[in-house]
C-alpha cells in the first residue's frame, strides 16, 4: 500500500504500518487520530510534518492499560488513579510528569506529559496489538476541522500517510477534556467530551479553568483553530444575525433563520441536545465551509456541559 491516495486500511496493516514508524489516522471516540509510535522520536515527528502542526504544540499518548503508564509517567499521584477509576477508558485526559522515556518533541520540550485511555473499542485492540503508546493528535491539517469521520481525513491528509482505519462516525464528536495534575490545584486546560461539572462533582471542588496559551501546554490551548475555511462570526447565545447577505451561511443550534434558503444552513441540534450538537459540530463546520459562504454565523450554545466544549471550538474558530 502506498500513501497516494490516503486509503483505508485493515486492522493488521494500521499494525504492521504503526510498528514500521508509519502514520495511520484511527478512531477514537471523540474525533479521528493521526497515529504514530509515540517513544519513536523519528514517527513522531512525522506527525508534526503531516499535519504542518508547530513543534511548540504537544501531543497526547494513548494507552490501553493503567500499567503501560509506568514507562512514562515518573509519579501517579492518589488523585489520578481515583479519575482513571472513574473516568477511563474515556474522553479524559490528564496531565502528568513524564519520565526520560518519552520523546520531547512529544511533550514540546516540557517536563510533562499528556495520556488518556480512549474507549473505542477499535482504538483499544489497537493498542493493546501494540508494544509502545501512540502519540495521536486529531487526524487534519492543523488549525482546521477536527475529522469524525474517515471521509475527512482523506480529504484533507491524501498523500501524506499510510491509511486509515475506518471506525465509522466518532461518537462524541469534540476531543478529551484535558486535566493538568501537576500543578498545586488539578486545572482545566481544554474543555471536552467529560463535562466541568462531572469532574467537579467527582472531585468536590469547583475547578479552575485555563484554556488558552500562545505558548500551550497542552493541545487545543491556541487562540485560533478549527477554521472551516471561510470567516466565521459568532453570536452570543439567543443572538441572530442583523446583517445577513445572501451568501452567508447559518449554524444555528436549535433555531433556523427565515433570511436564508435551507441548503445554507445548519442546526446542531434541532431539539435543543447538546450530546447531538457536539457530535454534529465538526461535519457541520465541515460541509457550511464547502459552500464557500461570504461569512458562516454562529450561535452560542448554552455554557455547560458539553455546550462548554462547543462553545470553546466556536470561538477559537471565529479566531481563525
Amino acid at each position: 500500500m502506498t500513501t497516494e491516495a490516503c486509503p483505508t486500511c485493515s486492522f493488521e496493516e494500521a499494525v504492521a504500518a504503526l510498528k514500521e514508524g508509519q502514520l495511520v489516522a484511527i478512531p477514537t471516540e471523540t474525533v479521528y487520530g493521526l497515529a504514530a509510535n509515540g517513544l519513536d522520536e523519528q514517527a513522531v515527528a512525522k506527525i508534526f510534518e503531516a499535519k504542518e502542526r508547530p513543534s511548540f504544540d504537544p501531543l497526547i499518548l494513548h494507552f490501553s492499560e493503567i500499567s503501560a503508564l509506568q514507562a512514562c509517567v515518573a509519579f501517579i499521584p492518589d488523585v489520578a488513579h481515583q479519575l482513571f477509576e472513574a473516568f477511563w477508558p474515556g474522553p479524559l485526559t490528564l496531565i502528568l510528569r513524564k519520565t526520560p522515556r518519552v520523546p520531547d518533541l512529544v511533550t514540546a520540550g516540557m517536563d510533562k506529559v499528556a495520556v488518556r485511555m480512549p474507549s473505542h473499542p477499535i482504538a483499544r485492540k489497537l493498542l493493546q496489538a501494540l508494544p509502545f503508546p501512540l502519540a495521536a493528535p486529531s487526524a487534519n491539517l492543523f488549525g482546521r476541522t477536527s475529522p469524525t469521520h474517515p471521509d475527512h481525513v482523506k480529504e484533507q491528509l491524501s498523500g501524506r500517510i499510510y491509511g486509515v482505519l475506518d471506525g465509522g462516525s466518532c461518537a462524541v464528536g469534540v476531543e478529551s477534556t484535558i486535566l493538568d495534575l501537576t500543578s498545586s490545584e488539578p486545572e482545566i486546560l481544554r474543555w471536552g467530551g467529560i463535562p466541568q461539572e462531572a469532574l467537579e462533582n467527582f472531585l468536590g471542588h469547583p475547578l479552575k479553568a485555563r484554556t488558552s496559551s500562545s505558548r500551550p501546554s497542552a493541545p487545543g490551548m491556541l487562540e485560533a483553530h478549527y477554521s472551516p475555511g471561510s470567516p466565521l462570526k459568532l453570536l452570543p447565545i439567543g443572538q441572530f444575525p442583523v446583517d445577513i447577505h445572501e451568501n452567508d451561511a447559518w449554524l444555528g443550534f436549535s433555531t433556523p433563520l427565515e433570511e436564508l434558503p435551507e441548503e445554507q444552513q445548519l442546526l446542531l441540534s434541532p431539539r435543543g441536545d447538546l450530546h447531538e450538537a457536539a457530535t454534529r459540530l465538526f461535519l457541520s463546520l465541515r460541509q457550511l465551509g464547502q459552500l464557500q459562504p461570504r461569512v458562516i454565523w454562529a450561535q452560542e450554545v448554552p455554557h455547560e456541559g458539553l455546550g462548554r466544549a462547543i462553545n470553546d471550538r466556536l470561538r477559537r474558530a471565529s479566531a481563525s
